[in-house]
């Protein structure tokens, strides 16, 4: 198991009949990291017609990886996002350096950090 890698859970809640436009926004995201991101492993996407909401799972090969993607990509959709939709929770997993979590603080994501302390990968 990579214990650098760092594993990013979060939601955003769409504004009423803005949940196409968020799902597409976040197909944005996915092919500018896909593009742009050689150490984001994965994202996948998720979406709730009941919950009117998307839900991310991204991959990060380790904390540079995490901190090139929210000095980069994140910004750059950040605005659009936040025009049509609620962020939040954001649940980190993996060793966030400090200065990485005061920035996402700084983001009002609802954002919360867990360390790994026990599983397997097969």
């Amino acid at each position: 198991m990579n214990t650098a890698h760092i594993t990013v859970v979060y939601k955003w809640t769409a504004n009423q009949g803005k949940l196409g436009e968020l799902k597409s926004i976040y197909e944005q995201v996915t092919e500018a990291m896909k593009q742009n991101e050689p150490d984001a492993e994965a994202v996948h996407c998720y979406v709730s017609e009941k919950d009117n909401a998307l839900y991310v799972r991204d991959e990060f090969k380790d904390a540079a990886a995490l901190g090139f993607h929210l000095s980069s990509t994140a910004p750059s959709h950040f605005p659009q996002l936040l025009a049509i939709a609620v962020p939040g929770p954001f649940l980190f997993f993996g060793d966030v350096p400090e200065e990485l979590k005061r920035a996402t603080e700084q983001m009002q994501l609802g954002a919360e950090f867990a360390r790994h302390a026990f599983g397997f990968d097969r």
